[in-house]
C-alpha cells in the first residue's frame, strides 16, 4: 500500500474489517481490567485501565474515520461534510511504565492498533495533500481564465 492516495471503497472496507475485528481484540483483552476480581490498587489492573482506554479510543478514532469516509465514496456525506468531520485525531503512546506491567500478547495487540492508526493516517495525509493539490490546480486554471478573459 505505500505510496497509495487514492481511497478506493476497497481499501475503506478492507481496512474497516481490520479495525472491526482489532476493536473485538481490544475489548476481549481489556475486559478484565473492569472485573470486580481484579483488586482495584493492583497495578496491573491501572496498568490495563489507562491503556485500554488509550486503545479502545485510538481504534474508535480509526473506526469513525473509516465510517465517514465509508459514507463519502457513498454520497452520503458531500466534500464540506467529509473535510469538516473526517479527521483523524493524533494517535497518544502507551507509557512504557505501563506497558512493561501487560503480558506480551496483550503488548502485541497494543502495538497493532498503533500500527493501523499510523497506515490510516498516512493515507489520510497523503490523500489530503493530494486533493490540496488539485484544488490549487483548479484554482490556478480559474486566474489564468480570468486573465485570458479580462484581456478579451
Amino acid at each position: 500500500m505505500r505510496g497509495t492516495t487514492d481511497i478506493t471503497a476497497f481499501i475503506v472496507e478492507e481496512l474497516y474489517c481490520e479495525a472491526n475485528v482489532l476493536a473485538d481484540e481490544v475489548r476481549a483483552a481489556f475486559a478484565p481490567a473492569v472485573s470486580d476480581l481484579m483488586p482495584v490498587d493492583l497495578p496491573l489492573r491501572r496498568a490495563l485501565e489507562c491503556e485500554g482506554l488509550k486503545t479502545t479510543t485510538r481504534i474508535m478514532h480509526v473506526l469513525a474515520w473509516l465510517l465517514n469516509h465509508r459514507a463519502y465514496l457513498a454520497g452520503q456525506l458531500s466534500e464540506q461534510q467529509w473535510e469538516r468531520h473526517t479527521h483523524l485525531p493524533p494517535d497518544r503512546a502507551p507509557a512504557a511504565e505501563m506497558m512493561d506491567l501487560l503480558d506480551l500478547p496483550t503488548q502485541a495487540l497494543v502495538a497493532e492498533t498503533q500500527r493501523l492508526h499510523a497506515r490510516v493516517a498516512r493515507i489520510d495525509r497523503e490523500y489530503r495533500a493530494r486533493r490540496a493539490a488539485a484544488s490549487r490546480t483548479i484554482g490556478s486554471l480559474h486566474q489564468r481564465l480570468d486573465r485570458i478573459y479580462a484581456q478579451g
